[in-house]
């Protein structure tokens, strides 16, 4: 089997996995959603410091849109959308980028990186992930790669979107949706997950699984105890996420974005990504970007930063952005 064809055989069991944990999909239309005025935080981000740093000053000449896609049926099928771009007296495609935030958080937590890629010229488009903000309770990890491939669907629409130039970037479980999103879907050009990627195996195997858990204990425990287990092992990982820790861990899945400009960062010591799991992640990537003879995989691994988003990763990423989706 030649690689092209064993990539979309790889993609092809991954959204038959996710087709098969979802309600049944309903034509895909918008509704109008006003903005929402006191989102919900389930705890404290990430990335909490850095996010108030972005911008020093509110930049007002925004067009704001705020609506939903009706996905599938179900009250989460419906998803909220927050969209911002600048005012611009003549009309031109422009580039988009998608923004997936983190655990806890919401779409109106990014809306500051939102406001600086608007500024200088991006659609920028946030939506708020599974039981979060508007869909409010619990995370349950990387099912919404799919959603994410139906919110390019409308993007890819959008007569005021170049439809080859639309980037992802993500932290934290926003960057595992943003590497499963660009694996699944290869209308995503430009690819940057931030404090993610890890293998999901080595972790099992190298009993470095703890802190991912914990993150999101209550349904690591729910699955555990739906099992009969006494601890949380593959069988409860599988229940939760199937092939997350086989046929879809990072070492098949990444490489699988070659040849679109992908940039890894995360941080030295943070336990929920340990770095010497992805040994095999990225020699297997830069092996396939070096097929091609093409120079744009980068790794960043911050020094001394544990799982968190620092302003300096957030330069990397819009650097990234500028230098790929940018003409």
């Amino acid at each position: 089997m030649d690689p092209i064809e064993s990539e979309a055989n790889l993609r092809s069991q991954f959204l038959e996995v996710l087709c098969s944990r979802r309600s049944r999909v309903v034509p895909l239309q918008t509704l109008p959603a006003k903005c929402v005025v006191d989102p919900l935080y389930q705890g404290t981000p990430c990335d909490y410091e850095e996010m108030k740093s972005v911008l020093k000053a509110p930049i007002h000449n925004f067009n704001e849109e705020n609506f939903y896609l009706i996905t599938k049926e179900g009250e989460q099928g419906q998803l909220p959308v927050l969209i911002l771009s600048k005012k611009e007296s003549t009309y031109s495609k422009r580039l988009a980028v998608v923004f997936l935030h983190s655990s806890h958080t919401c779409k109106e937590w990014v809306r500051p990186l939102h406001e600086d890629y608007a500024s200088r010229g991006y659609i920028a488009v946030a939506i708020d992930s599974r039981y979060h903000g508007e869909r409010a309770k619990t995370p349950t990890a990387y099912e919404d790669a799919l959603v994410s491939s139906w919110k390019k669907d409308y993007l890819t629409a959008r007569e005021d979107i170049d439809n080859s130039k639309i980037g992802i970037l993500g932290m934290s479980l926003g960057g595992m949706r943003a590497w499963f999103a660009a694996f699944a879907d290869t209308r995503y050009s430009v690819v940057v997950p931030i404090i993610s990627v890890q293998s999901f195996r080595w972790a099992l195997d190298n009993d470095q699984w703890h802190a991912r858990v914990h993150s999101i204990k209550s349904v690591f425990e729910e699955a555990r105890i739906d099992l009969g287990k006494d601890t949380i092992d593959k069988e409860v990982w599988n229940r939760i996420a199937p092939g997350l820790a086989s046929e879809f861990d990072s070492h098949h899945t990444v490489p699988v974005i070659a040849v679109r400009p992908l940039l890894i960062i995360n941080g030295e010591v943070d336990p929920r990504c340990p770095l010497e799991g992805l040994d095999a992640t990225i020699s297997t990537t830069q092996k396939a970007f070096d097929a091609h003879s093409l120079t744009h995989f980068k790794v960043i691994v911050e020094p001394g930063i544990g799982h968190e988003v620092t302003l300096s990763m957030l330069k990397e990423a819009s650097d990234w952005f500028d230098r790929f989706l940018k003409p």
